[in-house]
């Protein structure tokens, strides 16, 4: 009910009468509003049980994500309307939401100011005695713009000659792009994920008809000047001592049979950081149209240290060559014990994980320490623990029933206990391979989207710009201006021997503006 103020009623038993009409639709409201909180509860409790219960009843993670953002939507809608009006408008009621901005980004200053310059009460001078500053979050809608590029040229009455200057180099010859649109269609298909016939939809919106083959020209050349960046990214993290290494499948277009055949990319990680490393963290990909073991041994031939890896065959053929040692997933041994609790309850099961669960929690407490203060921490804490775990499923393993699914999770660690182990002597090592196990989720949302690679040469590209995306963002350099500035750079002749100072954690613009 709105309420013109100016205009109350003098008679007391009416404005009796108007104080319990408005009690009574507060109560109605709030009681309705309760009642949809209520509801939206439930629906985030069957929500929860779809990502933690059973696995035949949950859902996909992207299926989630999409129903929690619009429970969040419904809640917003339910505070809204209990929110009074002015309330809405008040600079103190958002104050507890306020995002902070990034100082970075560009602001636009709008005055509002009293209407008069006189005190209405009084009829007194007004003067300025401070101001309440409020921000608020706008968007400028993406833009394309035509760059002309005008080259005066000059002739001598003397001589005859003509002079001009020479037309600066194009990233793509001949071609139509400037660096910055090829870093946005770029970080669009291989960050975003968004397919190249998308972006041209997108672009056709805008005004501009750029067909799908014209961008797939792009992205090749394109990513023709990021290929030497791949490789030196590629020695920088085959040059640590302690890796991380898993594979992904990706499907590949074959037209020879007219299907899709079944590529990997194979993923290594380099992260000093739980370890008060100084040097970057780094992602390479690489691909190859098999899982043979060859693969990842070619990709290691020159590698010496420690690889966290799975359970993948292949990589047990590693040690062979003498100067590689593997350290085994806890989290992998831990998913065994897991799914079976998961399925039948089994109180082994629920032992194992609570014995897995304390080391955690060990590593939990020293992560970010020097190396060797992690080392004397697991010698101290976590090596009785380990040497408990062992005799303890050597017990059960005998008590239970050999083709049970508790007795496959411990023979699985069983099997693998010398490289589970490895940690503990050594505090670069990590307990698990969750450091590469993130970085395989954008190639799986990408994979989503893109539904397969249209040729070997395509999941090659898809390799390159997901391995200096991957490790711009782990560096916290924003992607789109990375790759806008590299290009920028390479493409107007970046000394080779300098390349060095194009990887994600030595680029600035500053550096690329010069």
């Amino acid at each position: 009910m709105d309420i013109d103020l100016a205009a109350l009623p003098d008679d007391v038993k009416m404005l009796h009468r108007l104080v319990r009409s408005l009690a009574a639709e507060r109560t109605a409201a709030l009681v309705a509003a309760q009642a949809e909180i209520e509801r939206l509860r439930l629906i985030v409790q069957k929500l929860q049980r779809s990502q933690f219960g059973r696995r035949s009843e949950r859902l996909d993670d992207d299926q989630l994500q999409f129903g929690f953002e619009d429970l969040e939507a419904d809640l917003a809608t339910v505070e809204t309307r209990l929110r009074p009006s002015r309330e809405k408008s008040s600079p103190s009621a958002s104050r507890n939401d306020q995002l902070r901005f990034p100082a970075a980004l560009e602001r636009e200053d709008r005055r509002i100011n009293v209407e008069h310059d006189a005190c209405p009460c009084c009829g007194g001078a007004l003067h300025m005695i401070g101001e309440t500053v409020t921000e608020m979050l706008d968007h400028v809608p993406a833009r394309l713009r035509v760059i002309r590029i005008r080259r005066p040229r000059y002739g001598c009455r003397a001589c005859g000659t003509i002079h001009q200057a020479s037309a600066p180099e194009r990233p793509i010859a001949k071609g139509l792009a400037t660096p910055a649109l090829l870093a946005h269609v770029l970080v669009s298909k291989y960050c975003d994920h968004l397919p190249l016939y998308r972006q041209s939809q997108i672009f056709a919106r805008h005004g501009v008809e750029l067909n799908r083959s014209t961008l797939a020209n792009w992205v090749g050349g394109a990513v023709w000047w990021l290929e030497p960046l791949h490789a030196r990214l590629a020695e920088h993290v085959f040059a640590s001592q302690v890796l991380f290494a898993d594979d992904t499948p990706i499907p590949v277009l074959d037209p020879g049979r007219g299907r899709t055949k079944t590529g990997r990319l194979w993923v290594y990680a380099r992260d000093d950081r739980p370890w008060c490393g100084t040097d970057p963290p780094a992602v390479v990909y690489l691909y190859s149209p098999d899982r043979r073991a060859e693969r990842p041994a070619a990709h290691l031939q020159r590698f010496t240290g420690t690889v966290h890896v799975d359970g993948y065959p292949g990589f047990d053929r590693l040690p062979a060559a003498g100067h590689i040692q593997l350290a085994a997933c806890w989290a992998h041994a831990r998913r065994k014990f897991y799914e079976v609790h998961q399925a039948t309850g089994s109180p082994v099961a629920a032992d194992a994980l609570k014995r897995i669960g304390e080391l955690y929690a060990i590593e939990a407490s020293i992560r970010g320490q020097t190396a060797e203060a992690r080392r004397s921490v697991r010698q101290s804490r976590a090596l009785p623990l380990i040497a408990a775990m062992r005799d303890w499923l050597e017990v059960e393993l005998n008590r239970l029933p050999p083709r049970g699914g508790v007795a496959d999770a411990i023979r699985y660690a069983l099997t693998r206990w010398t490289a589970l182990c490895r940690f503990l002597d050594d505090g670069r090592i990590e307990l698990d391979n969750n450091t590469v196990e993130r970085a395989i989720r954008p190639i799986t949302l990408g994979r989503k989207n893109h539904l397969f690679a249209g040729s070997d040469g395509g999941a090659q590209r898809w390799a390159i710009v997901a391995s200096l995306l991957a490790t711009a963002k782990l560096n916290d350099v924003e992607p789109f201006a990375y790759l806008r500035g590299v290009l920028e750079c390479l493409s107007d002749g970046y000394p080779m021997r300098h390349l060095d100072d194009l990887l994600p954690w030595n680029w600035t613009p500053l550096k690329a503006a010069a």
